[in-house]
């Protein structure tokens, strides 16, 4: 049972191999040009193969470099999002995993920018080495180059004498090399999930230390510090001969001094575009979030949950969408993402936002959340909102059969889901959509609070149109005291259920996967079940697994695309 796990993850090897089946390919091809390309001669007998490792990782680093900034850009995803014709099927799935294509070209970047650097390392080391009173024939002519009129130098070293580290530091190469190793290693260390949770602002905020990576990787190369044969040398100059009479150079007239010049720079060509699509990106970010943004309703809920009401010219949404919220009087550069939980058909949009870090506790008290009186609209500070920008969750009308499932202050984009599906029930719009599975965990029962009405009217709405069985939903509570127990205990007899007022009783404990699984299986026999989940990663996993194990291997079998919300 395991058809269409197959094809989506048959999709994302194949992109995977691709990315890497370039990356070697681009290795491979520049070392092997470096190890075999006349006018590079010279310089392999000063420096060997590294000089290969080192422009082979070199050019796999500008690729990566070229990739890094496409999975991020907010808008370019959400259009080809939108763009069916060009995003299908599998195809359409992989937008999904944009910030793990992300992560995996940051890994090629990491391993390319170490190899890079340990070979200039052992490079620095071999020319300054053949400096030495222990360095002899063609490689003591090759490095003595420079010290006579007319001649041009090979080795960036022109004494034995010289630091190595001093040539680091005061070369153009080796002072952007140093801040891009630095740069690199400041993002790789906060972007580990244990800083991401325990701090997000300095994840935040390192992260964008990436514009001093870019510039310093556009001009490293410009110092020219590897240096090759000059192409009108190696017209007078032929080095299969001249090699061997390096003693004659200076007299015979066949071998006249070579001559050398530095590579021109390279990794401007390959990051320029992405760059300019990124700064496009930003602009039009930036734009949008200077449009005015008008503050409607503020509700403070149990649990440290503030929910906020906001109009904005222009704004139009989907189910499923979200949003990045900037708040300046909190901070000039932190931009949060939050999913919408108002609908398309309401005239206002709306976000929940949980209490889980320091920004997010700053902006819950700014606005006054937790007070018994809540502040004037005029008092409170100002927002500004960029989006909104298409997820996973976008897709659940595309489905006949669609599962969602949320934990915790995950069940925030099903909200908008939900009232979607409640305008359109009430509008008589024909769906493609036909049944809905909803499962919420949670551990505190006060967090059903604000989300129950919405169950609530939507539950009455299925029952009074004869779709009772369009919206099949299951609420567990996986926490709870002993006196909330002796309550539910007292009243579970009760025509409504004491945790939420549906008439849908709250299950205690966890769900039982297999069991949920395999009942939907049997009860959708052929049917495509799309799959959406908010919430940790643990349960991720089980689900993915779930969907793995319960989808057929028969084309016309039950099928279930798992799907996950990531911003």
């Amino acid at each position: 049972m395991m058809g269409c796990w197959i094809l989506n993850e048959s999709v994302s090897i194949i992109l995977g191999l691709s990315w890497l089946g370039v990356n070697l390919y681009l290795f491979i091809d520049t070392f092997h040009w470096y190890e075999e390309e006349e006018s590079f001669l010279y310089t392999r007998v000063i420096l060997g193969s590294t000089l290969a490792w080192a422009r082979a990782s070199a050019v796999c680093l500008n690729f990566n470099c070229m990739l890094i900034l496409l999975p991020i850009s907010r808008n370019l995803i959400s259009f080809v999002r939108g763009t069916s014709i060009c995003c299908r099927g599998p195809w359409r799935r992989q937008l999904d995993k944009n910030l793990k294509f992300h992560k995996l070209v940051a890994y090629g970047i990491a391993i390319n920018a170490t190899i890079h650097t340990v070979a200039h390392l052992c490079n620095l080391e071999r020319y300054h080495w053949s400096q030495s009173a222990e360095a002899e024939g063609l490689l003591a002519a090759l490095a003595k180059l420079g010290n006579s009129p007319n001649e041009s130098y090979l080795n960036p070293i022109r004494t034995f004498h010289t630091n190595t580290i001093t040539v680091s530091l005061t070369t153009i190469a080796g002072v952007t090399g140093l801040i891009i190793s630095l740069t690199l290693i400041l993002i790789m260390t906060s972007s580990t999930e244990f800083i991401r949770q325990v701090s997000y602002e300095l994840f935040w905020y390192t992260h964008h230390v990436f514009i001093i990576f870019f510039i310093s990787l556009a001009i490293h190369g410009a110092g020219r510090i590897v240096r090759g044969q000059t192409p009108e040398s190696r017209l007078l100059h032929n080095v299969t001969f001249c090699r061997d009479h390096y003693a004659q150079w200076q007299t015979a007239a066949q071998c006249p001094m070579p001559q050398f010049s530095g590579k021109e720079p390279s990794a401007w060509k390959w990051v320029l575009g992405p760059v300019v699509l990124y700064a496009c990106e930003r602009i039009i970010r930036f734009w949008r979030s200077q449009q005015e943004v008008v503050i409607t309703k503020v509700v403070s809920h149990p649990c440290g949950v503030l929910e906020l009401h906001m109009k904005k010219r222009n704004f139009k949404m989907a189910p499923g969408q979200y949003v990045l919220i900037q708040c300046p009087s909190i901070s000039w550069l932190e931009w949060h993402p939050f999913t919408l939980t108002s609908a398309p058909q309401e005239d206002f949009f709306s976000v929940h936002i949980r209490e889980a870090g320091d920004w997010t506790e700053a902006l819950c008290k700014a606005f006054g959340a937790g007070e018994q009186a809540l502040k004037e609209p005029w008092s409170l500070p100002r927002l500004a909102v960029d989006g909104p920008f298409g997820t996973a969750l976008t897709d659940v009308f595309h489905y006949p059969v669609s599962v969602c499932i949320a934990a915790g202050i995950g069940v925030t984009p099903f909200a908008s889901l939900l009232k979607s599906i409640w305008y359109k029930c009430e509008s008589h719009t024909q769906l493609k959509l036909s049944k809905v599975y909803f499962y919420w965990i949670c551990r505190d029962p006060r967090a059903f609070e604000w989300f129950a009405d919405l169950l609530l009217s939507l539950e009455t709405l299925m029952s009074e149109q004869g779709k009772a069985h369009f919206l099949s939903y299951h609420i567990f509570l996986t926490s709870w005291d002993e006196n909330q127990a002796v309550h539910i205990a007292l009243h579970w007899d009760a025509n409504i259920d004491v945790i939420t007022g549906l008439k849908q009783k709250t299950f205690y404990g966890r769900p039982d996967w297999n069991h949920e699984f395999r009942q939907m299986a049997y009860t959708h026999p052929s049917s495509n079940i799309g799959v959406f989940f908010c919430g940790p990663k643990a349960l991720s996993k089980t689900l993915q697994k779930m969907c793995r194990l319960y989808s057929s291997a028969d084309p016309r079998g039950v099928h279930f695309y798992y799907n996950k919300e990531s911003f």
